[in-house]
């Protein structure tokens, strides 16, 4: 158990250096601006909550397998499947290795964060051809898989948090912010591109408008 405890614990860490920190370093040699742009909203909006539960669920990641290194037992059934966490395994370096894959595919638009006076380009090809928001659906299967590495509840509770984080960074903060900046082309793309998997999520009435 140990053993997976330590390997999910250094795969977030591996995840979160090249997701964040290198992919800042990149950004910054290409722009002279590392891309973050911190939380949006005043304290206590939707959008504010956003950007926290994003922080609290990166933590939780940590949390997890720390907790199972310290001793907290894994969820009834799940203790000892080996089957089990090595599925978590192949989801997380998936996950891992679409993440980049997609951060590659924004360019210059990366951000973490939205400055509503910034105008970014519209990035529609690769990845983003089919989903709007790869980024995070990559994150969200990375984060599935090391949770199935350290089936505890921290783990589920570290992946449910993200995956309210994203819902609301989505549709409270990006989705308006796009379509402010880029109008009839953000709709347009919207009925071509699902939000988070091909085909679901995208708005039909665009299409028929």
């Amino acid at each position: 158990m140990n053993n997976w405890a330590w390997t999910a614990l250094a795969l977030f860490a591996a995840w979160a250096v090249t997701a964040f920190g290198v992919r800042a370093v990149v950004q910054w040699r290409r722009t002279g601006d590392a891309g973050f742009r911190g939380i949006s909203g005043r304290p206590g909006s939707a959008a504010w909550w956003a950007g926290v539960l994003f922080v609290l669920a990166l933590l939780g990641g940590t949390a997890a397998p720390a907790a199972a290194l310290a001793g907290m037992p894994a969820l009834p059934g799940a203790g000892g499947s080996t089957a089990l966490r090595f599925t978590g395994l192949a989801v997380a370096l998936a996950g891992m290795a679409a993440t980049l894959v997609a951060q590659s595919g924004m360019g210059t638009s990366w951000r973490v964060g939205v400055d509503a006076t910034e105008r970014t380009e519209l990035v529609t090809s690769g990845l983003f051809t089919y989903v709007r928001n790869p980024v995070f659906t990559a994150m969200t299967v990375t984060a599935a898989g090391l949770a199935l590495m350290v089936p505890n509840v921290l783990a589920v509770l570290a992946w449910l948090v993200l995956l309210l984080a994203i819902e609301l960074q989505v549709r409270v903060v990006e989705e308006p912010y796009l379509a402010g900046i880029h109008g009839r082309a953000y709709v347009n793309y919207t009925a071509q591109a699902g939000r988070f998997l091909p085909g679901l999520g995208r708005h039909v009435s665009a299409a028929g408008a």
